[in-house]
């Protein structure tokens, strides 16, 4: 047995007890723990702690906007935790942007940083959605392909970042029911009726001259029976 030597003033002292001494070893040797678990075994978040695995599963998404003339690459990483168990769940890590526009560079660094490190954080990340498709360009917006108006860059990479929690299963897909779904088609079939006309931004899905719906963002606003209403979702000025 190796000699203990004491070197300072005793002050105070307590019997350890076999019990006692095999918890703690126990404890230290356990490792930290990466989740927790409500009493019906469902995964509630995960850990700060969670260390990177060497490999991730990833998605890469192209943007390109008309306010650029090079297009950004946003590639969002996710984290498989309890694999191959009931409790499989895949929820976002890390993302990177890149592009070959330094002009955004500092702002694209610090964005990514805090993201990740909201990601890691974990709990419910879904609020930085909403977060990011608030932000709005005080120089103005532009419109994409098919009518859709975009507010500013950042608001585009929030429907990136709301895009890949819809296919990881973190959010419900956005959509019609069937019953609005066939509503709107029957409306839209109408309108065509009463006025074959083409639309600028969609090649036709729209009519032309059709406004932007305050709901979905999309250039599909017309009179119909005295009221404004949304061939896109259904929205109606008259209930």
């Amino acid at each position: 047995m190796a000699e203990i030597k004491i070197r300072s003033k005793i002050v105070d002292y307590r019997v350890e007890t076999g019990d006692a001494a095999n918890a703690e070893a126990k404890a230290a040797e356990r490792p930290p723990t990466v989740i927790e678990t409500s009493a019906d075994g469902k995964v509630v978040r995960m850990h700060e702690k969670l260390e990177r695995p060497e490999m991730l599963l990833g998605s890469t998404y192209k943007v390109k906007t008309p306010v650029s003339d090079h297009a950004m690459y946003v590639t969002i990483n996710d984290i498989v935790l309890n694999p191959d168990t009931e409790f499989e769940q895949r929820r976002p890590f890390e993302i990177f942007i890149n592009s070959k526009n330094l002009d955004h560079y500092q702002w694209i660094v610090a964005l990514t940083r805090i993201m990740s490190a909201v990601f890691r954080k974990g709990g419910d990340v879904t609020f930085i959605v909403d977060e990011l498709k608030a932000v709005f360009d005080p120089r103005g917006g532009y419109w994409q392909p098919g009518g859709k108006f975009m507010p500013s860059i950042i608001a585009e990479l929030g429907h990136i970042v709301e895009k890949h929690l819809q296919y990881i299963g973190l959010l419900p897909e956005s959509g019609l029911d069937e019953h609005q779904q066939r509503l709107v088609e029957a409306k839209r079939m109408e309108f065509e009726q009463q006025a074959k006309q083409q639309d600028a931004f969609a090649k036709g899905e729209f009519p032309a001259g059709a406004q932007l719906c305050g709901k979905c963002s999309v250039t599909a606003v017309v009179m119909m029976d005295g009221c404004m209403t949304c061939l896109n979702c259904g929205e109606s000025k008259c209930g």
